[in-house]
C-alpha cells in the first residue's frame, strides 16, 4: 500500500493531491455539517429543540480550527470521528423509511474519512519536503 500510494505521488504530484484532498475535505465536511443539522432539527427531545443539534453537529464543529488552520494532525482526528458518523449513518440506514438518509450520511462520512486520511499524509509529506 505504502509503495502504491507513493507512485501516485510520483505520478500525480504531491502538491495537487494535497488540493484535491483538501477540497474532499470541505466538500464532505459542509455536507455532513448540513445532514447532521437538519437531523437535529428534525428531533425534538422533550420540547428541547437545540439539545440534539447540538449533539450531532458540535463534534463536527469542533475540528473547524484545525481545518481552517491547514493541521494534518486535526484532520486525522477529524478522520477518526467521522468513523462515528458512519457507523450512525449505517444502524440510520436499517430503520424503516430512513434508508436514503442513512446511506447518504454512511457515504459522505466515508468521503471525508477519505480526504482527511489523505490530506493528513499528503500535507504532512509536503511540510517535510518544504522544511
Amino acid at each position: 500500500m505504502r509503495a502504491w500510494l507513493e507512485g501516485v505521488e510520483a505520478r500525480r504530484g504531491l502538491d495537487r493531491l494535497t488540493a484535491q484532498s483538501r477540497q474532499l475535505v470541505l466538500a464532505s465536511y459542509v455536507v455532513l455539517i448540513a445532514l447532521m443539522a437538519y437531523r437535529g432539527m428534525a428531533i425534538e427531545a422533550d420540547g428541547n429543540r437545540f439539545g440534539p443539534l447540538i449533539a450531532f453537529v458540535l463534534p463536527l464543529v469542533l475540528f473547524l480550527p484545525s481545518l481552517l488552520t491547514r493541521r494534518p494532525r486535526g484532520h486525522a482526528w477529524l478522520a477518526f470521528v467521522s468513523l462515528l458518523y458512519f457507523a450512525q449513518g449505517v444502524m440510520v440506514a436499517t430503520l424503516p423509511g430512513q434508508g436514503l438518509r442513512g446511506m447518504l450520511e454512511s457515504v459522505v462520512s466515508l468521503a471525508l474519512f477519505t480526504g482527511c486520511m489523505g490530506y493528513a499524509r499528503f500535507r504532512s509529506r509536503q511540510m517535510r519536503r518544504d522544511a
